[in-house]
């Protein structure tokens, strides 16, 4: 397996990409790319290449599940693991969001400290899982 480096973001709040971006970039070192929606994510990701995707749910252009679909379309994006983000916690809303084929779900408001080994522990241990 290759080694974790590039970690594209899809977030519509502006307040909540700018901690995304502090969390992965500066405490986690990853190289981000910090997409304001769906639309904007099925544009970048053939130029950046991520090596996993932290995806919101709830967006204006596009949903995450419409914006997954979407990247598992694209050349090289098949086999690239989506984590979605999302304030829906409830285990059946959680078990619906894997069954879009997502490694995992991390719930808003999540730790900005611990996101780095949040999305790390879904990198090396794959789907179905739920940070806590």
């Amino acid at each position: 397996m290759s080694e974790l480096r590039r970690v594209m973001c899809v977030e519509d709040d502006p307040d909540i990409r700018m901690i995304l971006e502090f969390s992965l970039n500066t405490v986690g070192g990853y190289e981000v790319c910090m997409c304001a929606g769906g639309r904007s994510a099925l544009a970048q990701a053939p130029l950046f290449l991520p090596d996993l995707v932290l995806l919101d749910v709830m967006m204006p252009d596009l949903s995450g599940p419409q914006t997954l679909e979407g990247l598992r379309g694209q050349a090289g994006m098949k086999g690239v693991p989506v984590v979605f983000l999302t304030a829906k916690a409830m285990p059946d809303e959680v078990e619906e969001l894997l069954q879009y084929g997502a490694s995992g779900v991390i719930v808003k408001p999540f730790d900005p400290i611990k996101l780095p080994q949040d999305i790390r522990f879904y990198w090396e241990h794959g789907r179905g899982r739920v940070a806590d």
